[in-house]
């Protein structure tokens, strides 16, 4: 009787040790990615990608309230920065493809679209990125990326819906043909995961590269060179994902072809 109940605690002490150090692994694997589990809610995990969407999501709350909490009709310093940038977005990637009326009608989405990526994009560069507990770019996760292409997905289709009647949009994915629709339904599908894969792979691809770079090959002096590329690249994939993601609308809003 002794000795089975002592081979039975000394087997669950061995488990539970076990247990412990594959635990630690894990976890040391997790940080090692930049991957951090905080807590979960009703199942679904907090991540560090999480945290630092959240983080973006309160500099944009907070720096566009400062802008506007005291509106000029001369702008000055948070206004005039907010106009420059409204305007920018608006003539600069919007308007060329989709007109004024409806560049300034779904600016809400595409111009806040532009500006998460852009500073998600660019958070990568700061230092511990993708290594420190709570701090990794949202658009540097597939699932990141799938999100916010799901936004511009569901967000296209409602506005055809919107402007078209449910009835006449919907009957475009019959055209020209009643064969055609499941190649329409498939061409629907694919717009939203080629934007997120694109999004994603390039800035996981400069992600690596950097922590390549910097951690293995230059570990004396930061790579200064590659970091100004990425902010190039930072910005030419907000400007892309912006732009497809108006194209996407425009096409829908006028007649769904």
């Amino acid at each position: 009787m002794t000795f089975g109940f002592g081979s039975g605690l000394g087997r669950f002490f061995w488990l539970a040790a076990e247990a412990a150090e594959k635990a630690g692994e894990e976890h040391a694997e997790a940080v090692h990615h930049g991957t951090y589990v905080f807590f979960k809610v009703f199942g679904i995990e907090v991540t560090s990608e999480v945290t630092t969407m959240w983080a973006i999501m309160l500099i944009m709350i907070l720096f566009a309230w400062w802008g506007t909490r005291r509106l000029e009709k001369v702008p000055r310093g948070a206004q005039n920065v907010l106009e420059m940038v409204i305007e920018g977005i608006i003539d600069g990637i919007l308007a060329p493809v989709m007109g004024k009326h409806k560049a300034r009608k779904y600016f809400p989405l595409l111009g806040t679209l532009f500006i998460f990526i852009l500073i998600s994009n660019y958070s990568g560069l700061l230092p511990g990125a993708g290594f420190l507990p709570g701090f990794k770019p949202p658009t540097g996760t597939l699932g990141g990326t799938l999100g916010l292409a799901t936004v511009v997905f569901l967000a296209t289709h409602l506005a055809g819906m919107q402007e078209n009647g449910v009835l006449k949009y919907l009957k475009h994915f019959f055209e020209p043909y009643v064969f055609f629709f499941p190649l329409n339904v498939l061409e629907a599908l694919v717009k939203p995961i080629s934007l997120s894969l694109r999004l994603y792979g390039n800035i996981f691809g400069e992600e690596t590269l950097l922590a390549v770079i910097l951690f293995q090959i230059f570990a004396a002096f930061a790579p200064i060179p590659i970091m100004g590329l990425s902010l190039i690249f930072g910005a030419v994939q907000a400007y892309i994902f912006t732009m497809l993601a108006s194209v996407y609308i425009a096409q829908a809003t006028e007649g769904g072809h």
